[in-house]
């Protein structure tokens, strides 16, 4: 499936990484990769020059002092452009020394919120694993929820006066646990619920109440998994009846396939050959080769990386070609199609037990046709957690524009869509995270299409 194209990146020396989060760093309107670095070790981003990625990382990200692990981009303060969050953790569970970061961009100058005097009340000095987007109100502003380990869960937003906040409590978030993981998206509701898989104990489903708090209902809706440790988590319609799945990666326990059922629990559908338990790390849903169905990726971390791919209605697993990484140490993993060619390629991260440099893996050409939408808030950012349906003569296909991708990671804030042979389309749907929807009839294929809001 994948070919090894690492040769593109310059000066990819080995050094100690983990998430990768796909964003507009220097705001050319192109999404660039933004990878952690750890133990004194820089973050890198990498940006795509035409014949090869260079990295761009200004001094304030580049910020080798810390610890950094995870990551995630969003518009927080509803000016148009994304900030980022970066996880730094210098403990594996409790209390950790390093604060994280919360970057803005002002006048082209980064700025760490957390340094400003008035949000130094609120530093996350918890051991976080992942972050994630979240527009618990479908405003278009948006907040960072952390899954913290051995403390309370923060969800952080600004107020009117621009000062940062942690909302979890008001939204019944602030949950204890073992946290890994988490992803964000209407997952169960028309606004953002949140899934968040966690180690040690149960793992928590919050369904949006549509006052701007959540209810956590993980065991009545078959998630729970009390005795797994969640690691990877991605999000697909894995059987095509139009309903968003779940597809986790337990740490050396069975993974699963939690296929969501009408008015009731979601049921586990694993096969066995996906279920056999791994060192993963980051799970990815993406349609790699553009054939109208997505694959799974499993990225672990010393042993060799899996893809499962359907056919004929089952999921068979498939060669990842070279970029099954046998003695690879991966620790995060991220997609985006960074050379516009149509195509999905896929950025792998490496580090914790040993240094190695990043990896990037295409896939072959094939005659594939695609369609690929870019939703946009009111403010102008990308609108994370809109779900886009496309829809063919033949088929249904749904995607939600990515939060958080489960582990560390996030993907870029683009629905893709493989078409196969198939050259007409009959129509594709945006539906924000206020209700509002908009429907392009007959879109043409082969292209990005960049939506606007209707209020925007």
């Amino acid at each position: 499936m994948f070919t090894d194209r690492t040769q593109l990146i310059r000066r990819n020396p080995p050094q100690l990484s983990y998430g990768i989060a796909v964003t507009d760093v220097d705001g050319d309107g192109k999404f660039e990769a933004f990878i952690t670095g750890f133990a004194g070790f820089p973050n890198v981003v990498l940006k795509w020059m035409g014949e090869s990625f260079v990295n761009i990382a200004p001094p304030p990200l580049a910020d080798p002092a810390r610890q950094a692990i995870g990551v995630a981009a969003c518009d927080i303060d509803s000016d148009g452009s994304e900030e980022l969050y970066v996880l730094n953790t210098d403990s594996f569970a409790g209390a950790k020394r390093f604060a994280d970061r919360l970057f803005d961009r002002v006048d082209g100058q980064w700025t760490d919120l957390f340094s400003l005097p008035i949000n130094r009340s609120v530093l996350n000095l918890t051991a976080g694993r992942s972050v994630a987007s979240v527009d618990r109100n479908g405003s278009g502003q948006y907040g960072f929820f952390i899954a913290n380990y051995g403390g309370p869960m923060r969800l952080y937003e600004l107020d009117e006066d621009g000062i940062l906040r942690d909302m979890a409590k008001a939204a019944r978030l602030d949950y204890v646990t073992g946290g890994r993981s988490v992803v964000a998206l209407p997952l169960l509701t028309p606004r953002m619920d949140i899934f968040a898989g966690n180690e040690g104990g149960a793992n928590f489903l919050f369904r949006n109440a549509g006052d701007g708090t959540f209810d956590e209902i993980a065991i009545e809706m078959g998630l729970a998994d009390p005795f797994e440790n969640a690691r990877g988590i991605s999000v697909l319609d894995g059987n095509g009846d139009g309903l968003f799945d779940i597809v986790i990666g337990n740490w050396e326990g069975a993974h699963r396939l939690y296929y969501q059922q009408i008015n009731g629990p979601f049921r586990n559908a694993a096969p066995r050959e996906m279920a056999i338990p791994s060192r993963v790390r980051t799970v990815i849903a993406a349609d790699f080769d553009n054939d109208g169905y997505e694959e799974i990726f499993f990225n672990n971390i010393g042993e060799p990386n899996r893809l499962f791919a359907q056919r004929d209605g089952h999921w068979e697993a498939i060669t990842p070609g070279e970029a099954m990484e046998p003695n690879g140490l991966g620790t995060g993993a991220a997609i985006a199609d960074f050379d516009d060619d149509g195509r999905l390629e896929l950025l792998i991260a490496h580090g914790e037990s040993g240094m190695q440099p990043l990896s990037y893996y295409h896939t072959p050409y094939n005659d594939n046709h695609f369609l690929r939408v870019l939703p946009l808030t009111q403010h102008g950012a990308p609108a994370r957690g809109a779900l886009v349906r496309l829809v063919t003569p033949e088929r249904t296909q749904i995607r939600a524009i990515d939060a958080g991708s489960g582990y560390l990671c996030q993907m870029e804030p683009v629905a893709h869509f493989g078409l196969g042979q198939t050259t007409e389309v009959t129509r594709i749907e945006v539906q924000w995270l206020d209700g509002t929807l908009l429907t392009i009839d007959n879109p043409a294929i082969d292209t990005l299409h960049k939506i606007e809001h209707p209020t925007g």
